[in-house]
């Protein structure tokens, strides 16, 4: 069983999609093993996403995501970092199908509902970057 970090962003939480989105979660056989509403820092910020903190639109990544308070989630599944990027469908929301979470939900590529880790190694990363050791269960 693999576990992966999602993040609940803003525009998920202002539209009120975040019982839609935990549902399309637990019906695909995924276990919630953390759960918590957080802030997040400029600090935390660009530690997460360091990948993109220099470039130009960076800056517009954390105004977003320090807009409200989001919801960070702790998955855990078979093969579940795959699965979980299948259901979310593309970054882009007007690319994602209808029937993927960020098709259904999204409305353009920054406001796209949900983030995902990427891949194993990146998930256990993300994991112990949002959740201390005693905040997971199972």
């Amino acid at each position: 069983m693999q576990k992966t970090l999602i993040i609940l962003k803003p525009d998920c939480l202002e539209q009120k999609h975040a019982g839609n989105v935990l549902e399309r979660f637990e019906k695909a056989g995924f276990e919630i093993i953390g759960c918590k509403m957080i802030r997040l820092t400029p600090a935390l910020l660009r530690a997460h996403y360091a990948h993109v903190a220099d470039k130009p639109f960076y800056p517009e990544i954390e105004t977003f995501m320090s807009s409200r308070a989001v919801m960070v989630l702790a998955l855990r599944g078979d093969n579940i970092v795959a699965r979980v990027r299948e259901l979310l469908g593309p970054t882009d929301s007007r690319k994602a199908p209808k029937g993927t979470i960020r098709g259904d939900f999204g409305t353009e590529m920054m406001k796209n509902v949900v983030h995902a880790s990427d891949s194993d190694a990146n998930a256990q990363i993300e994991l112990a970057r949002f959740f201390k050791a005693d905040e997971l269960f199972g």
